[in-house]
């Protein structure tokens, strides 16, 4: 119990001062509540992904298939929005400082009904047909990062549990300045899970259920439960003090269950620590010194770079990938209007599995196969095609940075006529390029951007030339591969089937792959520009039967 005296007892007998003990709760609570995250600014390299987006399309979508288990739609919005409300990644929108003098942050934020978004689609077809749609929309990350498409009822479903069985298709749409592939996949496994903070149950059924906007807001507000019933998690919040959320942008917290005195200093506390305002004051005030900082490191960056060539030539560290001439699939199209689709291989990982070599390895060699195919066909053989692979880094790798990852040119040596060979060559080759990406000296121009004053990196931002295609670039096509862990996700009650993904497209890249493992599954997805790619499903078509011919050419086995 909190005293009104100098001095404030805690539960564990530790006694301390009470404007100590303010500092240090305020603090705390921010932490525990969730909110460490949410006050301080943004990385600039998440930064770098909203303002991108604001000229092109870079939302990620995450898809998974559950079986349908009947539960009603008001039922299940109500479960997201108690399950959201326990996962701090899932409760922030993003705020902008006046005049980008300081970087973005994240702020508190409760879910909203229209996060949950609901489609009726006969068919698995359909569901196909309308994710195009769907691919060229963005989310603004200022209102909510984040929302859930729900198609309910699917006839035709990949991977069905029988013939019989009805698919609920679940895509989750998230800004990219909120997370990467990889922390994206972690955020989905805790909203989807039985386990872990974002649990909740999916309900009885209809008549038993609290349902309607006014129930996700109670589910929302009473730390995650439909009832509004407090959990034990949510203890410390009330009983040693707390934020109190007192308005949808998060500016108005208030501190409850201490003295007023106390109270009235942490609540001008957290508004300092919300203001935009004085949050661009602050910005401008260090804009000189980021700036000498920014030079410092850039010469630094220098001396790395130079350092980095002469062990390159010393042989010490791998060569940086080739560049390759743009080809028919980097080709802005006819209106300059990228018309999205989209499509699904799902596969047995057992499909994929080949001795001594990785299933990212083995998509590798069948995209280098069917692409180079593709291009045959439609007039334009190409002897050399390449590919950027996302390589996730550790956290520590950027920092507080919730975008961790580095693009790796990899040649796919589509002149190689072995297909054996020729996964061997792109194996060596995807090795060397993570081998050169993790260098320590590969960091050092990061460093320089972690200081960039936010007006100088935004201005570059907007002036760099995403709408035009280079002379050399560093892959035709992207491959992204990710795993998402075991299959012991559900839904509505209803058990995971497959996952797929699906990387943005741009002016130079019209043709993209997401390959994603979810326990014994593995669904190769297809993302093209049809103004582009006209003929989405013929090279779908391709891309089926090259599995199947690098697979049996690379042998049986299973790669432990």
């Amino acid at each position: 119990m909190i005293k009104s005296s100098s001095v404030v007892e805690l539960p564990a007998d530790r006694r301390i001062r009470a404007d100590t003990y303010l500092s240090l709760r305020c603090e705390d609570l921010v932490r525990q509540r969730g909110y460490g995250r949410c006050v301080s600014s943004m990385a600039p390299q998440d930064a770098t992904m909203f303002w991108l987006s604001a000229r092109t399309r870079n939302d990620l979508f995450l898809l998974y298939s559950f079986a349908d288990a009947g539960v009603p739609t008001d039922a299940l919005r109500t479960a997201v929005a108690a399950r959201s409300a326990r996962i701090p990644d899932l409760r922030v929108r993003l705020r902008e400082a006046p005049g980008d003098l300081a970087y973005p942050s994240w702020v508190p934020c409760e879910f909203s009904a229209d996060q949950f978004v609901e489609h009726r689609l006969p068919d698995w077809a359909a569901v196909e047909a309308a994710l195009g749609d769907l691919l060229a929309t963005g989310g603004d990350a200022r209102i909510h990062p984040w929302r859930l498409h729900v198609f309910r009822g699917v006839a035709g479903a990949p991977l069905r549990g029988s013939d019989e069985e009805l698919a609920t298709v679940v895509v989750l749409q998230m800004s990219h300045a909120l997370a990467d592939g990889k922390r994206a996949a972690a955020i989905a496994r805790e909203l989807f899970s039985e386990d872990g903070p974002g649990r909740a149950s999916w309900g009885p059924s209809a008549g038993e259920e609290k349902t309607g906007r006014g129930a996700d807001v109670a589910a929302a507000r009473g730390g995650g439960r439909a009832d509004g019933a407090r959990h034990e998690s949510d203890r410390s919040a009330t009983d040693l003090g707390g934020w109190a959320d007192t308005g949808r942008d998060g500016i108005g917290m208030r501190w409850i269950g201490v003295p007023a005195t106390l109270g009235a200093a942490a609540e001008l506390i957290t508004r300092l620590r919300h203001s935009a305002f004085l949050r661009a004051v602050l910005g401008a005030v260090r804009i000189p010194a980021g700036m000498v900082k920014t030079a410092v490191r850039g010469y630094g960056a220098y001396r790395a770079q130079t350092e980095l060539a002469m062990l390159t030539e010393a042989g010490e560290v791998p060569p940086p990938g080739p560049g390759f001439a743009p080809c028919a699939v980097n080709r802005i199209g006819p209106q300059g209007i990228i018309e999205h689709r989209a499509r699904m291989i799902v596969c047995s990982a057992e499909e994929l599995r080949v001795p001594g070599r990785t299933i990212t390895v083995v998509v590798l060699t069948a995209v280098s196969v069917a692409l180079a195919e593709y291009l045959a066909a439609h007039g334009e053989p190409v002897d050399r095609l390449g590919a950027q692979v996302p390589m996730a880094l550790t956290e520590q790798s950027n920092g507080l940075a919730r975008n961790n990852y580095r693009s790796l040119g990899v040649d796919l040596f589509a002149d190689e006529p072995d297909l054996r060979a020729r996964a061997d060559r792109i194996a060596a080759a995807l090795a060397d390029r993570r081998l050169r990406a993790r260098h320590p000296l590969l960091s050092a121009q990061g460093r320089v951007t972690a200081v960039t004053p936010a007006p100088i990196l935004r201005r570059d931002v907007d002036r760099y030339p995403i709408d035009a295609v280079p002379d050399s670039i560093s892959g035709h096509t992207v491959v992204s591969s990710v795993y998402r862990g075991p299959a012991d996700l559900s839904f509505g009650g209803g058990p995971v089937r497959c996952t797929g993904g699906f990387p943005a497209l741009g002016a130079v890249m019209h043709l993209t792959h997401g390959v994603h493992g979810l326990g014994d599954t593995v669904t190769v997805s297809i993302h093209a520009d049809a103004a582009v790619v006209p003929d989405v499903d013929e090279y779908a078509n391709l891309l089926r039967a090259a599995l199947r011919e690098v697979r049996a050419a690379l042998g049986e086995g299973v790669d432990h």
